[in-house]
């Protein structure tokens, strides 16, 4: 026993030794400092764990052996939440259209992908389900198909890439507003939020939502962070985080303040030449930026040499960009744009601690990319695509080829994936009954390619039916997503934009409501990003449109036997339980000036 206690603490003195060693040897590369004025950084990088060749090879430790009959599913890139709609509801303002999505709303939600029974080896096994349902609004026969995204990876077998990641964040004027109020309402009426975060400006969220995922890196990793207002600085070079001082860059994070203007383009920019003198070629390596802002660019940004447009450029050099968005202000619908970029998907952050609970359980994720390129053929002289609802290239659709840019994992609980599905809308053009041939294509993240071909069949007694509670559950959602897409088209006609266009009477908003794409011109926006928010609010004619869709929502609902759909009902109540007003056209401002040089 003596012996054993020796041994203890030999081995106790030995490891404070190692910590207090690594504690001294640990470097604190910290360069940026917000007490003088800041040039934008033009030095050349000076990297450890790198050699003039490029970079030295760092292996990550062997993981002990685990072995899991779960396997780990798949979702599409882009929106990972609709966290800004909800808040934005919660608010007491009118979202942004595109601050709902269907995959983001997807992503809320586990499916059933109809895998039938543990057959996929692969790293990519698409499965498919059918149905058929009479339309309750505009009354006609509808045909679908689900796209189960599966994968044969076991979870205990699944390991993220070592990450060389770039932090870059906003540090402007804008991010010391609170994150519960429109930057542009000048603070305007603040609405109090949970109490851990009432108090807090999005620059706290953020540096706080910042430490939260860097306890996620691993001493083989890299971590670099840039950081921007009207001009752009290195805050720290991109080094192995086992030769940083963990502890003083975690309280040079937090002791960030906000200051100047924005100049998005600068920042990211300032991102990739940390970037300079990296193999990112290498395949030990993912690489990518986080973006973090309260996002309010404009469409400018989406031109070659500004952000949007560099971070296209950035996924061809195989650097990969997630946005994260602190505040109710977050501009989802340009970043919307951005995610349809191989590699990138964005999240929305209104609650620190909320982020935090999400990193650990998808940060793994979140940063390693498994598919790309995916491309689904149909084949059939009976059926062609119509829509596609849950992913962010649904535009991509040309009436035979679906294409899906990038597949992330995703969780997957033993029966159901967190977000693990795509559906298709068919039209139906022929009176046939034969088969339909559905051909994919796909590459890994090495570039190799995959196909895997499948046939399908509508069953033919004319029946309505769903194969499968995940495609019945999809198209549930699918219809909600819709239509609070059509009511925020209309809603927002009366605020901040130029409307030329009247509202429909009810009963053509009720039949119109659940088409998707929609049936109508987008509304005319302002042609400035310096938007202030829209209050609230919802028209007689959408409340009766709402009233109706709950009754047809709470049946499928418990049909289902699913409470995760309770978040959508939800917004349903607080929508229906508005103060009804009506959305009139905001008319054309007049230019009287008569005088002329």
């Amino acid at each position: 026993m003596k012996r054993l206690l020796f041994l203890i603490l030999i081995v106790n003195v030995t490891l404070f030794a190692m910590s207090k060693k690594a504690d001294k040897n640990a470097i604190d590369d910290w360069e940026y400092n917000s007490t003088i004025e800041q040039k934008d950084s033009t030095r050349t990088m000076q990297t450890a764990g790198y050699t003039k060749g490029g970079v030295v090879a760092m292996s990550a430790p062997t993981p002990k052996a685990f072995r899991s009959v779960k396997k780990v599913g798949l979702a599409v890139g882009g929106a990972k939440d609709t966290n800004n709609f909800k808040a934005n509801i919660d608010k007491g303002y009118l979202p942004k259209l595109d601050s709902i999505t269907y995959e983001g709303q997807f992503y809320n939600h586990y499916f059933d992908t109809g895998l039938n029974g543990d057959t996929c080896k692969e790293l990519f096994c698409p499965s498919y389900s059918s149905a058929k349902r009479l339309n309750s609004f505009s009354d006609e026969d509808e045909f679908f198909l689900s796209v189960g995204l599966n994968s044969g990876i076991e979870e205990g077998n699944f390991k993220r890439k070592k990450l060389n990641l770039v932090v870059v964040l906003d540090i402007s004027g804008s991010m010391g507003s609170s994150f519960d109020a429109y930057h542009y309402d000048n603070m305007g009426n603040r609405v109090n939020n949970d109490k851990s975060d009432k108090h807090k400006k999005k620059m706290q969220i953020a540096t706080e939502s910042i430490v939260a995922m860097l306890s996620h890196l691993k001493d083989d990793d890299r971590l670099g962070i840039a950081l921007f207002d009207h001009g752009a600085y290195r805050a720290k070079p991109l080094n192995l985080v086992g030769n940083s001082d963990k502890k003083s860059i975690r309280d040079h994070i937090l002791a960030l303040t906000e200051r100047g203007g924005t100049n998005w383009s600068a920042g990211y920019n300032e991102g990739l030449k940390l970037f300079e003198g990296v193999n990112t070629s290498d395949s030990l390596y993912e690489n990518r930026i986080i973006f973090l802002t309260d996002a309010m660019p404009n469409t400018g940004e989406l031109s070659k040499n500004k952000l949007f447009g560099l971070a296209k450029n950035a996924s061809e050099r195989n650097i990969h960009t997630t946005f994260v968005g602190v505040g109710v202000d977050f501009n989802n619908d340009l970043v919307e744009y951005v995610s349809k970029t191989k590699g990138a998907n964005y999240f929305s952050v209104h609650s620190s601690k909320e982020f935090a609970k999400l990193l650990d359980e998808e940060f793994e994720y979140m940063v390693t990319p498994l598919v790309y390129d995916l491309e689904l053929k149909l084949t059939s002289s009976n059926y062609s695509i119509e829509g596609v609802y849950g992913s962010p290239d649904a535009d991509m659709a040309t009436g035979q080829i679906m294409k899906v840019n990038t597949l992330f994992p995703s969780k997957n609980d033993g029966t159901a994936t967190k977000g693990g599905i795509i559906l298709l809308k068919l039209k139906k053009i022929g009176r046939g009954k034969e088969n339909i041939k559905l051909d994919v294509k796909y590459k890994d993240v090495n570039g190799k390619s995959f196909a895997n071909t499948q046939n399908v069949k509508f069953k033919s007694n004319g029946t309505y039916y769903y194969d499968n509670s995940g495609i019945e559950k999809a198209i549930l959602v699918s219809d909600y997503v819709t239509i609070m897409k059509n009511w925020l088209i209309d809603t927002r006609a009366g605020c901040n934009d130029d409307v030329k266009w009247m509202m429909e009477p009810t009963p053509a908003i009720m039949k119109r409501c659940t088409i998707y794409p929609p049936k109508h011109p987008l509304y005319p926006v302002v042609p400035t990003w310096e938007k202030k928010s829209c209050k609230l609010k919802v028209s007689a004619g959408y409340k009766k449109l709402f009233q109706t869709f709950r009754k047809i929502y709470k049946s499928e609902m418990d049909k289902i036997g699913d409470e995760s759909l309770n978040q959508e009902l939800n917004i349903l109540n607080i929508l229906i339980g508005q103060k009804t007003s009506e959305i009139t056209p905001i008319k054309k401002p007049v230019d009287d000036w008569q005088f002329k040089n």
